[in-house]
């Protein structure tokens, strides 16, 4: 149902629900925000997507959302939170994206207006939990029949599984550089490590400061959420509370792996010294020998015996070959 008189371009997505059930209603959302208060038992649901301050002036004015809260979800750029205001309820949560291609997390947010009979989200950046919450839940009447305050637990829920199947990713992106730093290549994994840790902090500052908010929605009545909803809520602070354990075990995991890298990268720095040390002193033997006949002394051997020079760089060659298996057998080389 698109808002026809009070034209918003960037609404995705716009509908009445009575008693658990998508119905049709009036094209303006102001008039369908009247008749939902007027039914008693519906609630409007709102979605827009990174509108401008011009655009959501009029969803302001309509819905009485506070002006703190309005700007909160016009600049975005704010940490997960639960705002509670005179007529309103307002949360922010942060949107994490799992980009295969370059093992990265691209981060989006989340703002959510709960009121008396309506709810509007908000969504800044490209990672969208919702594209599926709207759909599930209008297979869920029972559900629905909570009001807003089932659309908030189902929108947290959708935000927190992603946090989940993010985790996982990285869970595996951090085995296998695990099992790289332990490998016998040669090269120095430093910067991939580090890269990996800034994007578990990113994970981090999205998940951890949303438990607090999630708790409270958890275990304290808030208005116009109904105190039904808060056994849904305590399944996802469950849920959050298990992904910001991965989160703190990635983050002291890839603080290892970095230690171990680095005294990696220091042992083979080591064993490079102590090669280069053994060839140097397999080459410095032929080189003595070879300074001393450059000194042009009269008596020596080679001139007066045929064998001479041969017989010196036989001896050349047997010192060579007994320094060089004598380090072998001692590691060096």
């Amino acid at each position: 149902m698109p808002a026809a008189g009070h034209n918003v371009r960037v609404i995705v997505d716009c509908a009445i629900y009575r008693n658990g059930v998508r119905t049709e209603g009036p094209a303006d959302f102001s008039d369908a925000l009247d008749e939902a208060r007027a039914s008693g038992d519906a609630f409007l649901w709102i979605g827009l997507h990174e509108p401008t301050p011009k655009e959501f002036e009029l969803v302001t004015s309509e819905f009485g959302l506070h002006p703190l809260a309005v700007e909160d979800a016009l600049h975005a750029h704010q940490r997960p939170k639960l705002e509670l205001y005179e007529d309103s309820v307002f949360v922010v949560l942060k949107t994490l994206y799992y980009i295969e291609e370059t093992s990265a997390v691209e981060t989006g947010e989340l703002m959510v207006f709960v009121g008396d009979s309506f709810i509007v989200t908000v969504r800044h950046g490209a990672a969208n939990p919702l594209s599926d919450v709207r759909k599930r839940l209008e297979k869920k009447a029972e559900m629905l029949r909570y009001g807003p305050g089932a659309v908030l637990y189902a929108v947290c829920d959708a935000v927190v599984d992603t946090y989940l199947s993010v985790a996982s990713e990285l869970e595996t992106d951090l085995q296998e550089m695990e099992s790289r730093v332990f490998s016998a290549h040669r090269e120095n994994d430093a910067e991939r490590i580090y890269l990996l840790k800034r994007e578990v902090l990113e994970f981090r500052r999205a998940a951890q400061p949303l438990t607090d908010p999630i708790r409270k929605l958890a275990t304290t009545e808030v208005m116009f959420v109904p105190e039904e909803t808060q056994p849904f809520f305590r399944d996802v602070a469950d849920h959050l509370v298990r992904v910001n354990e991965q989160v703190d075990s990635f983050d002291r995991l890839l603080s290892d792996v970095l230690s171990a890298n680095l005294a990696q990268v220091g042992v083979r720095q080591n064993e490079d010294m102590r090669k280069i040390s053994a060839w140097a002193a397999i080459a410095a033997v032929p080189t003595m020998i070879a300074g001393v006949y450059g000194m042009n002394f009269d008596h020596m051997p080679e001139l007066r015996q045929a064998w001479g020079y041969p017989a010196v760089l036989i001896v050349m060659l047997c010192a060579c070959v007994g320094i060089h298996r004598l380090f072998r057998r001692n590691g060096w080389l």
